[in-house]
């Protein structure tokens, strides 16, 4: 075992939720797209220089690595957005990283918090928590099924928050004695 040892956290986290934006296009597809882009724009740029205009070449291929460039700038700064939700004993912390890298944090009251999914036709619904008048979006990373997801999970860890079970071993009900026959 190595000698790194973590500090305790203060608060033990009752929920915690990651959201990332989803990346379907994995370094493979990516290969795949650059090589299928590049064939057509040098298939395109042939087609013109066999038909004698020449100039067409360059511009289908600056055309093509315009297009390549700007989505691995895309894909790399999509990369940092995160998004963190943690609940712990006395408060909800939403940890906001966007693709430039700027961070932001935000702390909720769990108590007064109330989340809300509002469908919007043709659109991506919107995941929402209000708190005395103010409110929040969280989950804007997501897809419509991961919200639903995320609104499931983070509203059933805020009513056992708000209503907690207690087991009281006192007023559990005493076991039956068992009538054993010697």
């Amino acid at each position: 075992m190595s000698g790194l040892v973590m500090p305790a956290p203060a608060e033990p986290v009752l929920f915690e939720a990651v959201c990332t934006p989803s990346r379907s296009l994995g370094p493979r597809g990516m290969r795949i797209l650059a090589a299928v882009l590049l064939t057509l724009s040098a298939g395109t740029g042939g087609f013109f220089l066999a038909l004698g205009a020449w100039p067409v070449l360059g511009f289908s291929g600056l055309e093509a690595l315009l297009v390549l460039g700007l989505m691995l700038l895309h894909r790399r700064q999509a990369r940092r957005a995160m998004e963190v939700l943690i609940l712990t004993g006395g408060r909800l912390t939403i940890h906001r990283t966007d693709r430039r890298g700027r961070r932001e944090e935000i702390a909720i009251d769990p108590y007064w918090a109330r989340l809300r999914l509002e469908e919007r036709p043709g659109r991506v619904s919107l995941l929402v928590l209000r708190q005395r008048g103010e409110s929040v979006e969280i989950g804007a990373l997501l897809g419509d099924e991961q919200k639903r997801d995320l609104a499931r999970a983070l509203g059933e860890a805020l009513r056992r928050w708000r209503e907690p079970v207690f087991d009281n071993p006192q007023l559990r009900e005493p076991p039956i004695p068992s009538a054993s026959g010697s």
